[in-house]
Formats: structure tokens, sequence, C-alpha cells
């Protein structure tokens, strides 16, 4: 028999056989349930579990604990039905991988599964994905898909991170996906969660209460220890798993502010050394609060030695108070200077790089470092209506800014129908059933206490259909004179990017953004990239539009509109010195 893949859970070892790990420190004794048969598993070292069996493919088994009470796989790779029932035996899968495409020709776009399509599953997001090449994107990225309770939900309350969610689809319909995808040229970047489990369906506790760490919690829920071997090489081998048996591109890591790890070294870092001997390019993008470089540090030649990118959230800030005027909440950080903290975010990377006690600096790091966007799942969900910035910011300033995102050296990023000019809100939506529903009214209703200009009445139940089915593409704005018009305009600028600026990002240095101007309304900031000096020149309100040089490549708005914006490329043997 050959030896075990993972250390956790079940796969096929030859001969018909299959093995099986769980690790349960908090048991004196587990059995396997395998064909309506309970068979004791052999207690090993450090709270191991093991097991091997002949057994099929498809076949439903759980663990199950002294108590007689059953528990599905915590590594399951598919569900028989929801997160409380049985897992079923899925053997590895062994894609042929495409090559990718280089982290700079990167345009992302974010979608939820769920909501995509009116079908809301893989195969049928899979149809779609041909359109969104043609406008120029070259990746997707998907919202996790880790299964959780009940048959709705963003997926941030996963509980079965190794399978996808039996709502959307089966495995083989996600390595469809991501077939798609690379036939039409497109990366696929997957969302996963490993800074907590969700409510409803998480059994660890149980038989491995060392999983988890007693003095601390996150804003989700209880802490991990990650100091813990088996919760390491849990985590490490789900990252593998996605994108070894899946072929898929890269991932993006939720939340790692809440990942804490006092272990050297860390686990974001082992995670990411792990992942580079994989031999093959791996995006790696993180989602942190905190402003922190440290992860993202780049090594001889500039290479990517851990991970690739982060999500720039002090760009959207200081772009949606532009956009909108809005400085409740954490935008009120912003809303002293907001185009001086967008100027600083386009040249320097952050707006905040520690003088304010949050941060670090980042203008070291190449434009590539850092992944912009002006809209995304949190930043348009997370709003008490979910709108979008076509209901909240007048057209020519979007459209300057849609320029600006579209045009800069950074990695942009657009959320599901930003491509169309989406009108539909999309709210934050969840359905688990019994107690639990509940508890997410209230706590959505208090999130918003407090705020102006709501009451409870006004905020959509995120438990009713109709919020979630509200929550859908339109396809008829998509296909409306208004949404072919809006798709040409971010078509062109796709273009542009590709032809003009992507072959200048490889290679592009740190220090190499000048902010020259951010006030009255006027913001000049200049790139040097590898070959290139990229300018933009932009005015918000009646200013005067600053002065630029090279060669001009694209222009939106105009001397009588609200916002305007200018792109310049010189290139050459001293365009980028």
């Amino acid at each position: 028999m050959r030896d075990r893949r993972y250390s956790w859970g079940a796969e096929p070892v030859g001969n018909g056989a299959w093995s099986f790990a769980l690790w349960a420190p908090g048991c004196d004794r587990i059995a396997l349930r395998l064909g309506g048969t309970d068979r004791p598993m052999t207690a090993g070292r450090d709270g191991w579990f093991t097991a091997t069996a002949a057994a099929a493919e498809g076949m439903p088994y759980a663990f199950v604990l002294p108590d007689g009470m059953a528990v599905p796989d915590p590594a399951a790779r598919r569900q028989q039905g929801d997160v409380h029932g049985a897992s079923l035996l899925t053997a590895p899968r062994q894609p042929a991988f495409w090559g990718s495409r280089p982290w700079e020709e990167a345009v992302i776009y974010e979608l939820h599964v769920g909501t995509f399509t009116a079908a809301g599953t893989l195969a049928a997001a899979a149809a779609e994905l041909g359109r969104l090449a043609a406008l120029g994107f070259t990746a997707i990225e998907i919202m996790p898909l880790a299964q959780f309770g009940g048959d709705r939900g963003w997926g941030y309350d996963g509980v079965l991170p190794y399978a996808p969610h039996n709502v959307y689809g089966t495995p083989g319909d996600l390595a469809g996906l991501v077939a798609a995808a690379n036939g039409h040229g497109l990366m696929v970047l997957l969302d996963v969660v490993y800074n907590h489990f969700g409510p409803d369906g998480n059994y660890l506790p149980l038989y491995a209460p060392d999983f988890l760490d007693p003095g601390r919690t996150t804003p989700w829920g209880a802490g991990i220890d990650y100091t813990q071997p088996p919760v390491r090489r849990f985590f490490i081998e789900n990252a593998l798993y996605w994108l070894t048996e899946f072929g898929i591109d890269g991932l993006r890591i939720d939340a790692i502010d809440q990942i804490v790890d006092p272990s050297d070294p860390e686990l974001l870092v082992e995670l990411a050394t792990e992942i580079r001997r994989l031999g093959r390019p791996v995006h790696l993008t993180t989602e942190d609060n905190r402003n922190l470089t440290h992860l993202h540090a780049r090594g001889p030649g500039g290479a990517v030695t851990g991970h690739t990118a982060e999500w720039n959230d002090d760009f959207h800030n200081a772009a949606h108070v532009l956009a909108t005027g809005e400085t409740e909440g954490y935008y009120g950080d912003f809303a002293d200077d907001p185009l001086g903290l967008l100027g600083r975010a386009l040249a320097e990377g952050f707006a905040f790089q520690g003088e304010t006690g949050r941060g670090a600096p980042s203008g070291h790091l190449p434009p590539t470092a850092f992944v912009d966007f002006l809209q995304n799942h949190d930043q348009t969900g997370n709003r008490a209506r979910g709108e979008r910035l076509i209901a909240l910011s007048d057209p020519e300033t979007l459209a300057v800014l849609t320029a600006i995102l579209a045009l800069s050296p950074h990695i942009p990023l657009f959320f599901m129908g930003e491509e169309y000019g989406e009108a539909r809100p999309f709210t934050f939506f969840a359905h688990f059933g019994g107690a639990l529903d509940e508890a997410v009214r209230s706590g959505r209703r208090a999130e918003f206490t407090g705020f102006q200009g709501f009451a409870a009445a006004d905020i959509p139940d995120p438990i009713a259909w109709d919020t979630f089915a509200g929550a859908r593409l339109d396809p008829a704005r998509r296909d409306s004179a208004a949404g072919r018009d809006h798709a040409r305009q971010l078509r062109h600028l796709l273009g542009l990017r590709h032809r003009l600026i992507v072959p200048h990002l490889a290679g592009a240095p740190g220090h190499g953004g000048t902010l020259i101007e951010a006030a009255g309304g006027r913001l000049a900031v200049d790139w040097r990239l590898a070959g290139a000096r990229l300018a933009l020149r932009a005015r918000f309100g009646p200013a005067d539009l600053p002065a630029g040089a090279g060669v001009e490549i694209n222009r939106t708005g105009s001397a009588k509109a609200a916002a305007e914006a200018v792109h310049y490329l010189a290139t050459g043997p001293d365009g980028g010195a």
C-alpha cells in the first residue's frame, strides 16, 4: 500500500483499501462508521486515530465518538447532505496544470457563485466566463466554497474547509469550472478562511478541543491554536489541496489579522514556504486591516518568495469618501484628506504607514504587491442596504475613479456586476435554519445601531429568501443599452492596460511612485516602471487639471465634467529612469 498524501481525512491507498485518520485528543476511543458497520480505530501517538478498510469511491462514512454521536470528517471532500451528516469517500484528483499567467497580468473579477447566475451553481458560472475574458479580465476570484451550514450564505462561515459547498455542485463541477476558466485564459483564485469556523456544524470541539485557543476569540467565534502541529497541517494541506487537486492558481486568505500565531515560523510563513516548493506559479493574496508588509517582502531580483499581494483597503476607503462624501465608521479616518490619502495609496501602497499606530512603510514594495478595488463583497455587502457605488456617486466621479483603478500599476479587482453597472444591491444573507437565524437577524440589526439614517425596519432581513434573490445579478441590466455601454468603456480601459501598462509591470521597482500633488481637488502621481514612466493627472470638482508629460493614453471626463483624469505614458531607454 502507498503512503498517505494528507494527514487528515480519508484517501485510497491501493488495492481497494482506504486509509482514515482523525486527530481526536479529547477522546479515548473513536470508531469508523463505514458501510453500516462501526469498527474501532487504532489509537496512535499525540491523539491520532487511524483505520484502514476496504471501500469504494462514493461510500458514506462518519466518525463515531465515545458517546455514540456520529460526526462528519472535518477534512471531508464531499458531503452526502448537509454539514451534520455523513461524508462521502472522494479520491484525490490529478489535474493537468495549465501553466497560469504572470501576476502582473492579473485583472481580477470577484464573484459569489450563488448569486453570479440565476442557477447559482459552479456549472452555470463556468458558462459565463467567456464574456469576462472578452472584457479583459484575466482572473476570477471565487468567494469561499467550503461547505457551511444552511443552503445560502457568503461562505465565510464554513466548517468543512475541504468540501466544496454541495448546493453549488460537486468537486467535479469545480474542476470543470477551473478547466473552463483556463480555456478562456483566466486564472482561478479562491478565497479561503483559516481564521475561524462557522457556528453551525463545527464538531471539532467535541473531540479535538485543543484545536481551539481558549484564551482568544475572533469577531466570529473561537480562536484557533496554530501552535498545534496537527492544526497547522490541517490548514497547510487544505491550501495544497485546492492548488494541486483542482489546479487553482492562487488563494486569497481572509482576515489574516485574526490568524494569531506565536510560532517561528508563523503559520502564514510556513504555508507560503511550502506552497513555493510546488515549483509552479501560485498567487497568494492576503486581507489584513493592519497594513503590514513583512509577508510580502520580495527576494533577489524582486522575486515573490512569500505572499504575492495585499488587499488595499486604504485605496478603497479614500476613493469611497471622494465618491460619496460618507465619513461614518472606518471612513472617518479618511474624512479630512481623502484626496491626499488616495494619492499616497496610489504612489506608495498604503495611505497609513505607521504614523497613526497602524501599518508599516510600504513604498519599498513594487506596485503589483497591492490589490486595489472600488467595490468588493465586504465593502458593498456590509453596508446596511448593500448599495453599490452606482447608487451612491455621480457618474462622472465614478468613471474617473474607475479609470484610475484600471490604469494604475497596482493590480485591479472588480466586484461582479461592476463591469456593466449593476444596480441591484449586494446585501448580507444567510440561512441556517432554527435559532441561529434569529441570532443573525438580531446581530445584523445591532451592527447598525448608532449609524445615522438607519432604523431596524430599513435593514433587509438577512434570512429572507428575497434578500438573497435580490442580490443576484440582473441579466436585463447587463444586456441593456446602458449595460453594454458601461461594459464597452471598461473593455477599452482594460485593453489599454494590457497593451500599454502590463508590459512594464514585470520588474517594476519599489520606491517607484511619487505623489506630486493632492490638494484643492487636483491629483498628480507619477510611477517609474520597467522601461516606462506612467503619469496620472486628475481633478475632482472645478479645479484645473495638473499638467502632465508623455503620450496621452487615456482621458476620462472633460473640462466641463465634475471630474476628469488623464493618463500619460513615456517609454524608451529613459522611460523608467
